[in-house]
């Protein structure tokens, strides 16, 4: 049995994580022995599990803006001396035929690789357009040294391009599978009430929860009746912003018609709840899976038309697509929704069967599984893996 080494830089259940549970699934299916690294515990480890994986936890270098700026440069050093040495040992004990380094935000583990002489994977899913090419590229170089490398959407692909076009040229787009509800709750056939619009992800302002408080206000303005559910929670470190968002909804006189819900592991109930899905982000995105899930639910999406967001929810009959961090322009498209309801209901079902073709996992876990097959054939023997 052929043995892959997976490396993510957390362990909650949002984008990446659910997509490199998708991998492992992938792996697991082709029969490889899976082992994951993670730098701490969280809902991701119990879904891990159950796929059949093997999880360790150890110190991982897991680059964050903080440890960019000067003031967090000893903590980059003390992270990546830890981390190497961490990542050494693991590889020494799992010695692994490939190593599967999901995103780019874990630099060490394409070199510790290259050095142990086993051939790595590394999935992007990451894309900042609007970022500066000279600091993406030194994201993207320590890639250069995997053997295969998978972008989640062609936003990313140009991206990588733009930055380093030499990783680019070995890149390879897998659309991210999506997994569809078991039996998703049909939307309401009369919107008696206010309309339920449901926010699904990070509290973060980069992820636009702020624009949709803001658009909410602009609803009650005009005398449209609407509740806002926030599903999610702030990366730690950033729980100021979800205070700022508590109280810019106090401010706004909207306790009544805002509610946090906080993370949960399983959206679906919430998502049965609601009329229609927003996904705000102020900011480039690779890709959008919220979007994706939304539209698999039955449920109509309002998103920004931006990035990989355009990828995600582009082309579907009830997905609508508004300037980012424009709350008019949400208010107008929520209020269009209200007013075309009828006509959104009937064409839920084609977008969702649409979705599902784009977005297949079995499609997705064919590709992971073609790219493990190629590293396994570029394996080194096993005992140089654990020399």
């Amino acid at each position: 049995m052929p043995t892959c080494l997976f490396a993510h830089p957390g362990a909650e259940l949002f984008g990446s994580d659910r997509m490199l549970l998708e991998s492992v699934v992938a792996a697991r299916e082709q029969g490889w022995r899976c082992v994951v690294a993670l730098p701490e515990h969280g809902p991701l480890v119990d879904a891990l599990r159950g796929a059949g994986a093997t999880i360790v936890i150890a110190p991982s270098l897991v680059l964050r803006k903080a440890l960019l700026r000067p003031s967090g440069w000893p903590a980059l050093v003390r992270s990546t001396l830890r981390g190497t040495a961490a990542a050494w040992r693991i590889v020494a004990r799992a010695r692994p035929d490939a190593v599967y380094v999901n995103t780019i935000t874990i630099p060490l583990w394409p070199v510790v690789a290259r050095l142990r002489g086993v051939p790595s994977i590394s999935h992007v899913h990451e894309a900042e357009a609007s970022g500066s090419r000279l600091v993406n590229a030194l994201l993207y170089a320590p890639h250069l040294l995997s053997r295969g490398v998978l972008a989640n959407s062609a936003f990313s692909l140009r991206t990588i391009a733009a930055s380093l076009p030499a990783l680019a040229r070995r890149a390879v787009v897998v659309a991210n599978g999506v997994a569809a509800p078991a039996d998703p709750a049909p939307p309401r056939a009369r919107l008696d009430g206010p309309l339920r619009v449901l926010y699904l992800g990070r509290l973060s302002p980069r992820k636009g929860p702020q624009v949709l408080v803001a658009a909410a206000r602009l609803l009650r303005e005009r005398g449209v009746a609407a509740h806002v559910g926030l599903l999610g929670s702030p990366f730690a470190g950033y729980e100021w912003f979800e205070d700022e968002l508590r109280a810019s909804v106090r401010e706004a006189g909207l306790g009544d018609a805002v509610a946090f819900h906080g993370f949960h592991d399983d959206v679906w109930a919430f998502v049965d709840a609601c009329d229609v899905l927003v996904v705000p982000s102020t900011i480039d995105e690779p890709f959008g899976n919220t979007a994706v899930e939304g539209i698999l639910a039955l449920r109509p999406v309002v998103a920004s038309d931006t990035s990989g967001l355009r990828e995600a929810a582009g082309g579907y009959p009830t997905a609508t697509l508004v300037p980012p961090g424009d709350a008019t322009a949400l208010a107008d498209a929520l209020a269009r929704v209200v007013e075309r309801w009828d006509e959104v209901v009937s064409g839920v079902a084609a977008s969702a069967a649409q979705a599902q073709r784009r977005h297949a996992p079995a499609a997705y876990r064919a590709t992971v599984s073609e790219a493990l097959r190629a590293a396994a054939q570029a394996a080194a023997p096993r005992g140089r893996a654990g020399a």
